[in-house]
């Protein structure tokens, strides 16, 4: 190329020359980091991004490749992601396509492990009220387990040993490998076909995690919970615990134990049976005894040997009873009678004609009272009107003026009390009885001689 030429890249050339240099450069790697902003959505892909201090990068965990990782990734998870780079032209974005992921620090089966068991945990499957009692004696055992492992035969020797007639169902199955929980599942499924089935056990002999990994498996756990008989659990030794062991009825510490377990010894079942046997006989001994002694006593009772004194009893007190009957019903018919005299007469005192009666009387009397008290009142009035007459009479100035007295007054109409309320000269009004006189001052004396004493 000369000085004067560029060369020009379309975006998706320059994108696919990126695309095969990284790609080409990095095609598998381990990556560090933390886990974030992890979504799944519909797909079951799982996109998210590793991060650290410095940087981030964007992750996807395609869903075909997610079921060989164990545990549920979760965001703030440190992990260790193998993969190859990848450019998405479509964005102009690189990003690690996972193909393993494990788990920093825990291992990622012990993860998973306990990821399951906070979950089903949750859920209830683990609480003791869910789980039930094993049959005292049970006539059909299933067991689910490998055909050719020691557990197998361990289990069938002690159960043959302890009580040799039972019926086993044994549903064979692969207890480790990819295939081996679905095998373990459908065991369960059809062994529950079966009615007279009265309890399971499922297990294996001891091995490593991965070994018992097929019981870990959580679609074994619901399997589990959902049989109609109760199920016992015998994985690996007694320091070995699994899912099952949560979920499961009861758990055994190994596959020997959970034959000990569902199945009581023969010759103790037959000594319990011997005792109990005893013991019903002595019962069924003495409660023979106890009643041949009531029925000798009850025989000798008078109402066998003489049964007729029963019937004569009963005739005395019939007889009684009529007696004291007819007494009863004379009482009552004298009660009933008194009853209805009384109510009749009460009912005349109500008679509504006998009534009007009496009212007509008490308005007769009632309209004299009010004539007679009106003329009394009428009487007493005119006698107090002329108390009254007569003493504003005696009080009127008329009847002083009567008896020849008079009213001398001033032309202002003062009246005159005094003589020295008139000068000579003034004129005077006198009032008398009957008219007025008009009258002229013409001396004033402050005494007179005349009246004097």
């Amino acid at each position: 190329m000369s000085g004067g030429e560029r060369r020009v890249y379309t975006v998706s050339e320059l994108t696919a020359g990126i695309k095969g240099t990284l790609e080409g450069m990095f095609p598998a790697v381990w990556v560090e980091g933390e886990i974030s902003n992890l979504r799944v959505p519909s797909s079951g892909h799982a996109y998210f991004t590793l991060k650290d201090e410095g940087a981030q990068l964007s992750a996807v965990l395609f869903r075909g490749r997610g079921r060989r990782v164990r545990f549920e990734p979760e965001d703030g998870m440190h992990v260790l992601a193998f993969g190859g780079l990848d450019v998405y032209a479509a964005r102009g974005q690189y990003q690690l396509v996972v193909e393993l992921m494990e788990p920093q620090g825990l291992g990622a089966l012990q993860l998973a492990f306990e990821q399951l068991k906070r979950k089903l945990e949750a859920e209830g499957l683990f609480d003791d009220g869910r789980k039930r009692k094993l049959p005292v004696y049970p006539r059909v055992i299933g067991i689910v387990t490998s055909p050719t492992g020691a557990a197998i035969r361990d289990m069938l020797n002690i159960i043959g040993r302890r009580f040799g007639d039972l019926r086993i169902l044994i549903a064979p199955v692969r207890v480790q490998g990819d295939g081996a929980p679905a095998e373990i599942v459908q065991a369960l499924v059809n062994l529950q076909e079966m009615a007279e089935l009265d309890v399971i056990v499922v297990g294996r002999g001891g091995g490593s995690i991965e070994d018992l990994w097929a019981f870990n498996d959580e679609t074994v756990a619901r399997a589990i919970v959902a049989c109609r008989v109760p199920v016992i659990s015998a994985v690996g030794h007694e320091t070995d615990f699994t899912i099952a062991d949560f979920v499961a009825d009861l758990r055994a510490p190994t596959p020997s134990g959970a034959a000990e377990l569902v199945v009581r010894e023969k010759l103790a079942v037959i000594e319990r049976l011997v005792d109990l046997y005893a013991r019903l006989k002595q019962a069924m001994t003495a409660d023979v005894t106890a009643q041949r002694e009531r029925l000798h006593f009850l025989a000798r009772r008078r109402v066998l040997t003489d049964p007729a004194r029963a019937l004569r009893d009963l005739y005395r007190r019939l007889d009684d009873l009529q007696g004291r009957l007819r007494l009863g019903l004379r009482a009552g018919q004298r009660q009933i009678r008194h009853r209805l005299a009384l109510l009749t007469q009460a009912l005349s005192a109500r008679n509504p004609a006998a009534r009007i009666s009496a009212d007509v009387a008490l308005l007769g009397q009632l309209r004299g009272r009010l004539v007679s008290g009106a003329a009394h009142g009428v009487q007493a009035s005119r006698a107090r009107f002329a108390t009254s007459v007569g003493r504003l009479e005696s009080l009127s100035p008329l009847a002083v003026l009567s008896r020849g007295y008079s009213v001398t007054r001033l032309p202002s109409g003062a009246l005159v009390r005094s003589a020295a309320q008139a000068r000579a000269g003034d004129l005077l009004e006198i009032l008398l009885h009957q008219g007025a006189l008009g009258a002229r001052v013409t001396e004033v004396r402050e005494r007179d001689e005349r009246h004097q004493v």
